[in-house]
């Protein structure tokens, strides 16, 4: 359907660097829409799964994927077992802009502040060391269930999720080398994805959003260490939302601003800032292949104070006793490189290096999800959770049973299925060699432990 933009709108980005108002109004109105998806590189080590509409590469995401038509992603088993992610283009250039501004190969704490759904956290996870932290924050509670259930189907160990306003994270005072902020915006950027957004437009709504990015950027600059680097996103064209938030970070935050390398054939509009020449990439859609989009990248001033000390806490959680270690541990891959607690009965394992973190954020954050929760022991016996089929923790010569696509589906829907196997107890089940979940194979059935609020309606 063709995109008519409000005369109001067009008025307000007259002037604005990589403008054209012809070509912007022609790409709305063409009804042309975009599907791009970003496959998890440990789980997919080749796209040929998708080969029938896979169309060609997104320049500027080393896993990101342009398709030639949009699937029904709800009957496709592979993206609910965490093979890929659907994702703007535009925004996988945060791929880009972190790996010119840090040290990736090092064990850095990184956070995503406005997380939900997980598109930008489930990208960080793809590219930071295991020896890494990202901590993935919403602070919606009613979008919070989302962002978990996405990290749970990427598969990390090394994503603790949180549902904090930003200003809680001035407890962790020079704690993270790394902040991302995609913050709430006007949502200008989507009008050609989302023609719904432009009946919330106005004017005073984008003087709105950029008090509120304002507002969300000061309480939570406390916690990026001196030396650290800011990473702003918006979805927005307006320049109070965009170059001027920049300007604000300099004055307000003493930021310094950080120019990002791009290849002209990408066809992303470098600008600068009106006060202090801060550097910001737009993406217009009628020069990317992709929806409108603006960041921008910021320095702290210069290393020097201390890091956050995290030997100030201990961890408030049950540790397991060796017995039970024992029952876990043919279930891990690596089981020695996880420490293990107890959350009301469950079992949960966390990379050995993130234990005094989980301590500190337990006394100063609310936490939704940490690590990989592996189930219960019960007469001892583990009874596997699903978080734990869907990790990249677990070991690969658990038994297994792999299913055609049908009979996926119907685990997926939760019904009733049939497979012909010898195996007996807890056993995986894969499509395509990816785990989707828990069946428990008895004499006479086959009980299927797929979760219950995830399962699909879709005929």
């Amino acid at each position: 359907m063709p995109t008519q933009l409000p005369l109001l709108f067009l008025e307000s980005l007259e002037g604005l660097a990589g403008f054209d108002r012809i070509a912007f109004e022609n790409v709305h109105q063409s009804g042309e829409q975009l599907t791009s998806i970003r496959f998890n590189p440990d789980k997919v080590k080749q796209v040929s799964f998708m080969e029938a509409s896979v169309e060609e590469a997104v320049p500027w995401a080393s896993q990101g994927y342009y398709l030639s038509r949009r699937p029904s992603f709800t009957l496709d088993p592979i993206f609910h077992a965490g093979a890929y992610y659907v994702q703007e283009a535009s925004s996988m250039f945060l791929e880009e802009v972190l790996k010119q501004t840090t040290d990736l190969s090092l064990p850095i704490k990184i956070l995503d502040l406005c997380a939900a759904p997980g598109g930008k956290s489930t990208l960080i996870q793809s590219l930071i060391s295991n020896k890494s932290l990202l901590v993935s924050n919403e602070v919606i509670k009613a979008r919070v269930n989302i962002l978990a259930e996405n990290i749970t189907k990427w598969g990390a160990a090394n994503v603790i999720v949180t549902n904090n306003d930003p200003k809680d994270f001035q407890r962790l005072q020079n704690y993270f080398d790394v902040i991302v902020v995609d913050a709430p915006c006007s949502g200008s950027g989507l009008f050609r994805k989302d023609a719904t957004a432009i009946d919330e437009w106005s004017l005073q709504n984008v003087t709105l959003c950029s008090q509120r990015q304002q507002r969300i950027l000061a309480d939570v600059l406390p916690a990026l260490k001196e030396g650290g680097t800011l990473i702003y996103s918006t979805c927005s064209y307006a320049e109070s939302e965009d170059e001027a938030v920049a300007d604000w970070l300099m004055n307000e935050g003493g930021l310094l601003s950080t120019k990002i390398n791009i290849n002209p054939e990408w066809n992303i509009v470098e600008t600068q800032s009106l006060q202090h020449h801060a550097f910001g990439y737009r993406f217009y859609p009628d020069k990317v292949k992709g929806e409108g989009f603006f960041i921008a990248a910021f320095t702290k001033g210069e290393k020097g104070k201390p890091d956050w000390q995290t030997t100030k806490y201990k961890t408030k959680s049950e540790r397991l006793i060796a017995k039970e270690i024992d029952i876990i541990k043919p279930y891990l891959k690596d089981a020695n490189d996880f420490f293990f607690i107890k959350q009301k009965e469950e079992v949960l394992a966390l990379p050995i290096h993130l234990e005094n973190d989980l301590a500190t954020f337990q006394f100063s954050l609310y936490i939704k999800k940490a690590g990989v929760k592996l189930g219960s022991i019960i007469r001892n016996e583990l009874i596997p959770h699903h978080e734990l089929a869907l990790s990249t923790v677990i070991n690969p010569a658990l038994p297994f049973v792999e299913v055609d696509r049908e009979t996926a589906l119907q685990y997926l829907r939760r019904q009733e299925i049939k497979i012909d196997t010898t195996l007996k107890g807890w056993v995986l089940l894969t499509h395509l060699q990816l785990p989707l979940g828990w069946v428990k194979v008895l004499p006479n059935r086959i009980n299927n432990y797929y979760p219950k609020d995830w399962r699909i309606f879709n005929k």
